[in-house]
């Protein structure tokens, strides 16, 4: 016999989006300065001519990393997210090409907390993070009163879990 467990349907907010949109840029951004630099200095101190082919075979390939990480992964991240809890499991689906389930028993559960970096601030966000004693686990990009109330479930739920053994 086995249990039977639903699949989480949960989502995380629309604005998880726009978020993932403008770290990837400023990364993408950051990039492509320390390029920008190298190319300069290959111009300014004529390296050899093979770092100069390096260089562009690179510039080509964060361009196409660029393209996927701005344009498609964003979307695809949040058509796939789910997550959702009840007293037995925190329950996560993530993936479009790698689908991933994960499922976090209560008992393991050690520590959950709410996190907001800048970029989550400025849309209203935070991540909630589950630690176990091998393994952490993230929610991201959640509106604070879904946040919040989701961390004290899930404390609340792993403290009930922990007395009863």
């Amino acid at each position: 016999m086995y249990l039977e467990i639903s699949s989480p349907q949960n989502r995380l907010s629309k604005d998880a989006v726009k978020v993932w949109i403008i770290r990837e840029t400023i990364g993408c951004l950051i990039g492509w300065i320390v390029l920008g630099v190298l190319f300069y200095l290959d111009h300014l101190y004529s390296w050899k001519e093979w770092i100069g082919w390096i260089l562009i075979v690179i510039t080509i390939i964060s361009v196409l990393f660029a393209v996927w990480s701005i344009f498609i992964q964003p979307f695809l991240l949040y058509k796939n997210w789910r997550y959702g809890v009840d007293e037995e499991f925190l329950k996560l689906k993530l993936g479009a090409i790698n689908e991933t389930h994960q499922l976090v028993p209560m008992t393991k559960i050690q520590s959950v907390a709410t996190h907001q970096g800048p970029l989550l601030r400025k849309y209203g966000l935070y991540s909630v993070s589950v630690e176990t004693m091998g393994s952490s686990h993230a929610i991201p990009a959640l509106p604070k009163d879904v946040a919040f109330e989701l961390r004290n479930r899930i404390a609340q739920f792993a403290k009930i879990k922990e007395v009863e053994q």
